[in-house]
């Protein structure tokens, strides 16, 4: 078999365990086929879960991640798995927000990267988290991140 740009890919088409900790999950990424055109590439987890590090109890988010691709793809799979590797750590929510924000953006360098963490309430209080890297670039269409402010049962 010749040498692709998924050659690399170790965790993509077999069992793979989700990781012990955010630091244990291993990113992994291909070379961007379309690296000579700039668009956005929009990754939606309505389901992420991780630990309140004082008390244990579970935390729910929805997080919206958008990036303007450089050079390089986050291979999907090993998102998904370092995202997942959350649901036993403990951190507030905007230190996990942030934490993932910042290890994509190194491991990608992409041109844009933003993340909108919508944090379901606890105690009553919804905290939002947002982060980017900059002003985004122009002439590419960004979607509104289209989660509307926590409204409780009204």
């Amino acid at each position: 078999m010749s040498e692709s740009i998924y050659s690399g890919l170790t965790q993509l088409g077999g069992a793979t365990p989700l990781p012990a900790n955010p630091d244990a999950a291993e990113l992994e990424r291909v070379q961007n086929p379309q690296a000579d055109l700039a668009y956005c590439v929009r990754f939606v987890a309505p389901e992420f879960t991780s630990l309140c590090p004082m008390t244990g109890a579970p935390d729910f988010a929805h997080l919206v991640i958008d990036y303007v691709p450089g050079q390089w793809l986050v291979e999907s799979k090993s998102l998904k798995l370092y995202l997942g590797s959350f649901r036993n750590h403990g951190a507030f929510h905007e230190d996990c927000t942030i934490t993932i924000a910042r290890r994509l953006n190194d491991f990608l360098s992409p041109q844009w990267l933003r993340i909108g963490g919508y944090w379901y309430p606890r105690g009553g209080i919804p905290i939002d988290v947002f982060w980017q890297t900059g002003p985004a670039p122009e002439g590419i269409w960004i979607p509104d991140q289209g989660v509307a402010p926590y409204r409780g049962r009204g």
